[in-house]
């Protein structure tokens, strides 16, 4: 089962991060619980969660949300989504997760992340499997992110937290 409990200190920490890095002031927007594959978003960031609470979090978000965040985090203006550009994006969601682990941690919910992973391509599937996911929406004047929340608490004394969340990606 899905926990929404985890759902504000990563909403909290998005925001926290965003204004810092990008000037950008966050809403949240719409709230869903889903439990289908998520289908990606045009630039989508993965990383997976382990310990006291474990899954995996994605964030969705537009090409051209992704080049605005990235031209005002490096402070210069990028045009395509190069390699500079998808390492600035997969390095914001390292941040706003690892900001969101450490309010976890003052909970009481000790976690380590992965390192992010990018997929790029709209239309994809990704399946947590049998993670159902929190779904927030966050709003920005740069554009939306879209933070898809597959986390559950590992039970007390269990192995399942000391290891990472599989996903499946189909391919086309």
């Amino acid at each position: 089962m899905a926990n929404v409990k985890f759902m504000n200190p990563f909403v909290e920490a998005a925001a926290e991060v965003l204004e810092k890095e990008v000037g950008a002031k966050v809403q949240r927007g719409s709230l869903s619980l889903q439990k289908s594959a998520l289908t990606s978003d045009e630039i989508t960031v993965l990383l997976s969660l382990v310990g006291q609470v474990q899954g995996v979090v994605l964030y969705g978000l537009s090409i051209d949300t992704s080049l605005k965040m990235v031209s005002k985090m490096m402070g210069q203006e990028f045009s395509e989504f190069d390699n500079l550009a998808q390492s600035g994006i997969a390095e914001l969601g390292n941040v706003i997760t690892g900001r969101a682990t450490v309010k976890l941690s003052k909970e009481g919910f000790d976690s380590e992340i992965s390192p992010p992973t990018l997929v790029q391509g709209q239309g994809l599937q990704i399946s947590t499997l049998d993670f159902p996911r929190v779904v927030v929406e966050l709003k920005t004047e740069m554009g939306n992110i879209i933070v898809h929340l597959a986390l559950r608490e590992t039970p007390p004394g269990s192995e399942a937290g000391k290891n990472y969340v599989p996903i499946a990606i189909p391919m086309k």
